[in-house]
């Protein structure tokens, strides 16, 4: 990523929501929140992006059961919250992707903070619902990136 964009990410990641909202569409305005493939070939990753994405992907697995049954406590929301953030932030700070591949990447992101951003009842958020855009930004990513042994969440 270039270095500009990740400091805008990384001062997102503290801000307020609409601080997130307007990095995504001013950086990006080509992709209007919607993913694209490239060329019809899912984006290239890198290490940092894998191993990030594993990581979420993971904390997630061990939780779906709860989550879909809607038992999930408020703490472990927090605690699924917090892993979500320090991978987005490890990600934004070590990968190098091509600018049209870190463009869909930041739609992805956006969705997995505003995910955790609910989780964590932030503006009064539903977080089970906050969950499921988690999961739905996850399986967008197995979509449209290239992450050899990709398994989408259910």
């Amino acid at each position: 990523m270039k270095i500009s964009t990740c400091l805008v990410v990384l001062l997102a990641l503290t801000a307020a929501p609409p601080l997130i909202a307007a990095e995504d569409h001013s950086q990006h305005q080509t992709h209007q929140g919607q993913l694209s493939l490239d060329h019809g070939a899912k984006w290239l990753t890198d290490e940092p992006l894998r191993a990030g994405m594993e990581q979420v992907r993971s904390a997630m697995a061990v939780n779906l059961e709860r989550i879909h049954r809607a038992e999930q406590t408020t703490a472990e929301y927090s605690a699924l919250a917090t892993i979500i953030r320090q991978q987005v932030t490890t990600i934004v700070a070590q990968c190098k992707l091509k600018p049209e591949a870190d463009a869909n990447l930041h739609i992805v992101i956006t969705d997995l903070l505003s995910g955790a951003d609910a989780m964590q009842r932030k503006g009064g958020a539903d977080p089970t619902s906050g969950a499921h855009r988690v999961i739905e930004a996850m399986n967008a990513y197995g979509a449209h990136f290239d992450h050899p042994g990709w398994r989408n969440l259910p």
